[in-house]
């Protein structure tokens, strides 16, 4: 009886290691995402789409934030005072020579166009965070409204995390319109699809909610996403629509992946859309 006793005690003190050295190593991780967590969301680093040539004329300007920090952009002006002009606010990653393949198109479009890298990016100074970000939108604004472009004629587009300032300074706002490529619902439910294992929610600094800042957006709104998108899950640009208020559009891609692909198609609802502001 004793020896039996004895077998179980030593079977549930190796059981008690274990999970010990479990529950050490998974609070270790957590630490460590904790204080990593920027540094898996934001990648400016990374060269995706490198080596498209310019061919759309560009004014490189330098956008001063409140917090002074200066923010490399490029002007694309067609000199008509009719035009709308479209805000792009990029990703999480790369700089903007990787968005060249997408803004050499606006060459053909009724359209004006300001790209700006995000603190962090591109050699600009600051580190990302989701309020510097804003801060960083907000500024690109002030200076389209201080270079003679109404907020009226200001079309936001949002690419990927760049959809979640998009719609955070569209609130309650007057602007044209608003676009939105791959958005995501919010960086709470992202980070869950990619880390199901940790406490997303109370981890994550920068929550980017843009599923419940929606529906303060009352002008229209183009959401775009494609059905493969192996990053942001299709289901949440799809969720990101049903909220929006209208009038509002969507163009869904079949075989899209996260960047989708500027074709025809894509180009079509884009004018389309455009064309509808004005």
């Amino acid at each position: 009886m004793n020896i039996l006793f004895k077998k179980d005690t030593k079977k549930m003190n190796y059981l008690t290691v274990i999970l010990a050295v479990f529950l050490i190593i998974y609070f270790f991780i957590i630490i460590l995402t904790y204080i990593f967590q920027r540094n898996l969301l934001y990648h400016p680093t990374e060269n995706n789409y490198s080596g498209d040539i310019l061919s759309v004329p560009v004014k490189k300007v330098n956008i001063k934030t409140k917090d002074n920090i200066e923010l490399i952009s490029w002007y694309h002006n067609k000199k008509n005072e009719k035009l709308k002009t479209i805000l792009f606010l990029h990703g999480n990653a790369g700089s903007l020579e990787n968005r060249i393949h997408k803004i050499n198109h606006f060459k053909n479009i009724n359209v004006n166009f300001l790209i700006f890298a995000w603190r962090g990016f591109s050699g600009n100074k600051g580190q990302p965070t989701e309020k510097g970000l804003y801060e960083d939108a907000k500024s690109a604004v002030e200076w389209l409204k201080n270079n003679g472009t109404d907020q009226k004629d200001i079309i936001l587009y949002g690419e990927s995390l760049g959809t979640a300032i998009a719609v955070e300074i569209a609130q309650n706002k007057n602007f044209a319109g608003v676009i939105l490529e791959s958005p995501f619902t919010s960086m709470i439910d992202a980070g869950k699809e990619v880390y199901p294992f940790l406490p997303v929610r109370f981890l994550l600094k920068d929550k980017y909610e843009s599923n419940l800042k929606i529906k303060n957006i009352n002008i229209p709104i183009l959401i775009m996403h494609g059905k493969v998108d192996n990053i942001v899950p299709f289901y949440m640009g799809k969720k990101m629509y049903e909220l929006a208020n209208e009038p509002k559009y969507f163009y869904f891609s079949e075989y899209d992946d996260h960047m989708m692909e500027y074709n025809e198609k894509l180009l079509n609802e884009l004018e389309k859309f455009i064309s509808s502001l004005n």
